[in-house]
């Protein structure tokens, strides 16, 4: 692969080990990694100049339902709380088919990209008329994004106690099978990788105990990670207390549901001895403000999580409870929500920026990936600072305070996925109008 050099950056953000923020710098990529972060580089491959902008790692998404960007905005559940919402879209859920989890997942990983987003997880629990995981991980590999599907799963339907209708829960042994053979056939452990598939039950509300315990005991023998909704919300803790018998973080340590190959998506309603829980067994957090103000599940305690220690990356969410994709905006409400919650000094600019690249790579056990520094992936987001987001500002690095939400250049392993604020790899435009015309169907 060919060189590129950044060249002349305002400010490289590298989320190195010692946060080292290089003004006037360069940076040089070889082979789909960084080979140098400097001054005074030089290269006889391509060179961007990019002066006026401010460079990060890529931004790193932890939790996400692509298919929901089919159903944005749907009248009947812009104002439910969580459980009514679930009952709302079901049904229109329940007529996807193959074309509509490709289509969904293009469209939500291109917004993605456009927002800085370099690595993506996905959590798609269900599988109607003929879908498959492999419909969602074409997509990514069309778009050029690294990706971390999820093989999720429902189980128990309204029939026998639980939310979902019954024509969108699988029996559990074809859950199991089919989770084998998703993760024998895309999942890649090496370093680098474009695609790495995690096992991930839905929730503890439409799956049973069976199947949460089996699914990590194959986790753990196929050496994937283990992912699933936890704590999201007031209904959550009291099915859970009605349920169980316990709390959330209780149930989950009891089946095997922590450690450093889990992790949770929400957990706004997560108490002292489950975040000590998390910090011990290195269990996971993926962090989803925007959805949890639009469901109004409440404010989860990230600053009290990273204060104890516990890994917490971000996450957009389903697009169908936040309703957006942008994963700056994202990073922006998570230091917002914390002020709100804690006080002016919080959780700063820089902090909500570093849960949104080195953060959420950790909680993926990606460490080859969120910073830049020699050896790493080149996973790059290029921010123009010059345009009038942050017109007046005296800290241009400080993004999150006045800064742009959609990026000028990506680049995932070296290659550039966005340019000039556009998607360099499909035809967006013809996409966009798929995904519409699916829309009008399902409405009709």
């Amino acid at each position: 692969m060919a060189e590129i050099l950044l060249k002349n950056a305002d400010a490289i953000l590298t989320m190195n080990d010692a946060r080292q923020e290089l003004a006037g710098a360069d940076l040089l990529v070889r082979n789909g990694k960084i080979s140098q972060v400097g001054h005074g580089l030089s290269s006889a491959g391509e060179v961007h100049d990019v002066t006026g902008c401010v460079v990060t790692p890529g931004l790193v998404n932890t939790h996400h339902h692509l298919y929901q960007t089919l159903t944005r905005a749907v009248p009947a559940g812009q104002n439910a709380l969580l459980f009514g919402w679930l009952q709302t879209l079901y049904p229109i859920w329940s007529r996807f088919g193959p074309d509509e989890m490709y289509t969904s997942a293009q469209i939500g990983l291109a917004e993605l990209a456009l927002s800085g987003c370099t690595l993506s997880s996905d959590h798609l629990y269900l599988y109607p008329n003929g879908s498959r995981l492999d419909d969602t991980i074409a997509a990514a590999a069309d778009l050029g994004l690294r990706f971390h599907p999820t093989r999720g799963a429902m189980s128990i339907g309204e029939s026998s106690g639980g939310l979902p209708p019954d024509a969108l829960v699988e029996a559990e042994a074809d859950i199991l099978n089919d989770m084998i053979r998703v993760v024998d056939a895309f999942h890649d452990p090496s370093e680098g990788a474009m695609c790495r598939v995690g096992l991930a039950p839905c929730s503890p509300f439409s799956v049973s105990r069976d199947l949460m315990r089996d699914a990590a005991l194959l986790a753990r023998d196929k050496g994937v990670m283990l992912h699933t909704h936890l704590a999201e919300n007031d209904e959550d803790i009291r099915y859970s207390e009605s349920q169980f018998g316990c709390r959330p973080g209780q149930y989950a340590e009891e089946l095997g549901w922590t450690g450093p190959d889990v992790w949770h998506a929400h957990c706004v309603k997560l108490d002292g001895a489950e975040i000590d829980l998390f910090s011990r067994t290195l269990t996971g957090v993926a962090h989803c403000p925007c959805s949890n103000c639009r469901l109004g599940s409440g404010i989860a305690p990230v600053r009290a999580m990273r204060d104890s220690g516990v890994k917490v990356g971000l996450g957009v969410d389903g697009s169908a409870s936040n309703d957006s994709g942008n994963l700056m905006a994202e990073a922006r409400q998570a230091m917002l929500l914390q002020r709100v919650e804690n006080g002016a000094d919080a959780m700063s600019a820089r902090e909500a920026l570093e849960i949104a690249t080195r953060g959420g790579a950790d909680v993926l056990n990606r460490p080859d990936c969120g910073r830049l520094m020699p050896g790493k992936r080149a996973d790059i987001a290029v921010w123009d600072t010059s345009g009038i987001e942050s017109a007046g500002s005296w800290d241009p690095a400080a993004l999150l305070m006045a800064g742009p939400v959609r990026v000028k250049h990506l680049f995932v392993e070296g290659r550039q996925i966005v340019r000039d604020c556009h998607i360099a790899t499909i035809d967006l435009p013809r996409a966009i109008e798929r995904q519409n015309r699916l829309a009008r169907a399902l409405q009709g």
